[in-house]
């Protein structure tokens, strides 16, 4: 290169040095010497340069975790109401609901006057190894007292879940026995049961109740479906009643037993997320067996998949009231922290192509939230032409007409039973005072009741007790007055709560839908469908035009 060329341009050169120098300097000064606001105001970080603002020039110190722990919740609240933010310290009970199990004690138990009271001890759980028994008083943990204002759901799942093969040492007061016993217990994995109750419920009749769609849903099934088929069930229904749903993949693997092969299970859809079709392999083993679903408005989700794959392909029919109407599909983003977010990403459709998503306004839940009062109110519940319909109408396989918008409809409605429902009888429930009443009972008659190992000789001993009377007895004592005229027209509602309750007690879970099925007149009706070999859906008939 020319020296004296080189020479000529250096003025130039230096000059555009300085600007430069200028220019950047202004901006650190405009941008870290007090007109910081414009960092805020542009960009994509802004709320973490808030943050950032906030932890280093607010006026009192910030806990930042918390400010953020509050703030994320609302930002997702005003997309929808199912993306939730999960805090690090709830993260792992969230999974540990939808996982197969977990690692603790193996107890059941309630708190009743601040004090934990063992409900039940699950079966070759380390409780049960250890001694523990239904009915004890849980007084200390690991040597510390553990009663009072202290003992919270959450305090008592702290202390008594964690790491398996670790050491947890439990005091408790026994019924009839002076002082604290203590006991050591190793935890260990806890099953955590999907799938609560399999039972035939009558010479040809198998039932199967699936209370949530975990990791061990498909499983269960397939073990429940074998039980049945070694006592020779030719008739089939799933309860999916109350089940707010969980993996769709479970929904997906169930359906698949049922259906024949390349059916439409459900697919999902989203704007980033292309269209993703769930189809059957056709592997099923249960594909030909008469099937009945039951649902009703707290069956979501992982339920509705399954109920509308049944309902669309003409494979179930379809018993109960309205399905919740929660069709949106969330993904789970962990941050650093544990903290998680389930963000909502598509929309799940049945195979007849409707949205089983029930109508939102972003931003404001309070009417989505309260959307069951607002049936109760209308009267859905007790009525089938009740039922709004905010979707168009779509058609099953065979041409039955169903629509979208707005959850599950049965195909055969089931009104909710109000015979003999009262204020007392309402009282008594919502107060929680039966379910007081009823473990009290249960944990001073516990040397009687064990004599009782099948539900049914259960309730014929129950029912010499004058269990209403007892109750009415205590209620009055702890606030509800007794009304005579009231309690004998709630007798047969009274009497089912207080039975079913020291049964669950006592016994377990599927002992308590045993006897609740019993005069439940939607499992009634599915009976008297599959009596009139009615499971399958039948072909519309179409009428003449005139």
């Amino acid at each position: 290169m020319n020296i004296k060329k080189s020479n000529r341009f250096m003025p130039l050169i230096m000059a555009m040095c300085v600007v430069i120098g200028i220019l950047i300097g202004t901006f650190y000064a405009n941008h870290f010497s007090g007109n910081r606001l414009n960092i805020i105001n542009s960009g994509s970080n802004r709320l973490t340069n808030l943050l950032h603002l906030i932890e280093d020039q607010y006026v009192d110190k910030v806990n930042i975790d918390s400010l953020v722990d509050q703030a994320i919740p609302q930002i997702l609240a005003d997309l929808d109401p199912h993306s939730v933010y999960i805090s690090a310290k709830d993260a792992q009970a969230v999974a540990d609901d939808l996982k197969g199990s977990f690692s603790g004690v193996g107890i059941e138990f309630t708190i009743r006057k601040d004090t934990i009271h063992v409900q039940n001890v699950v079966q070759n759980g380390p409780a049960k190894k250890a001694g523990i028994l239904a009915g004890d008083k849980i007084v200390s943990v690991d040597g510390k007292p553990f009663v009072g204002k202290i003992v919270t759901q959450e305090e008592a799942m702290r202390r008594l879940k964690g790491p398996k093969d670790t050491k947890v040492k439990i005091g408790v007061v026994r019924y009839g026995q002076k002082g604290v016993k203590y006991f050591t217990v190793t935890r260990g994995d806890i099953p955590q049961k999907s799938i609560s109750a399999t039972y035939m419920i009558d010479e040809h009749t198998g039932y199967i109740k699936v209370k949530s769609f975990g990791e061990t849903t498909y499983p269960e099934m397939l073990i429940a479906l074998a039980q049945l088929s070694q006592e020779g069930f030719s008739n089939l229904i799933i309860d999916l009643r109350d089940n707010t749903g969980g993996y769709m993949n479970s929904a997906v693997q169930m359906a698949n037993e049922f259906l024949p092969k390349n059916k439409l299970i459900v697919y999902m859809q989203g704007r980033k997320s292309p269209r993703q079709d769930f189809r059957s392999d056709g592997h099923g083993s249960y594909q030909k067996i008469p099937l009945i679903v039951l649902i009703n408005e707290g069956s979501a989700s992982a339920s509705e998949i399954f109920a509308g794959a049944m309902q669309d392909n003409d494979r179930a029919t379809i018993i109960g009231r309205r399905s919740f109407g929660k069709g949106l599909v969330q993904q789970q983003l962990a941050f650093p922290d544990g903290s998680m977010i389930r963000l909502t990403i598509a929309r799940y459709y049945t195979p007849s192509g409707r949205c089983i998503q029930k109508p939102f306004t972003a931003g404001d839940n309070k009417d989505y939230e309260e959307d069951i009062l607002a049936r109760y109110q209308h009267g859905e519940f007790f009525s089938q032409d009740s039922i709004k319909h905010y979707g168009p109408a779509y058609h099953t396989s065979i041409g039955r007409t169903v629509y979208g918008g707005g959850g599950i409809t049965p195909d055969i409605f089931i009104p909710e039973d109000t015979l003999g429902m009262t204020s007392y009888y309402k009282a008594a429930a919502m107060t929680g005072l039966i379910l007081q009443f009823a473990y009290t009972y249960t944990d001073n008659n516990r040397l009687k009741l064990n004599n009782f190992h099948e539900m049914m000789d259960m309730v014929k001993y129950l029912n010499t007790q004058n269990l209403v009377d007892k109750f009415a007895t205590y209620a009055d004592k702890n606030g509800l007055k007794r009304r005579n005229l009231m309690i004998r027209k709630s007798h047969s509602l009274l009497n089912r709560y207080l039975n079913s309750r020291v049964i669950y007690n006592m016994l377990d879970e599927q002992a308590l839908t045993q006897y609740l099925n019993l005069d439940d007149p939607t499992v009634t009706t599915a009976l008297n469908v599959f009596k009139n070999k009615a499971a399958f859906p039948k072909k519309p008939i179409k009428k003449n035009k005139k």
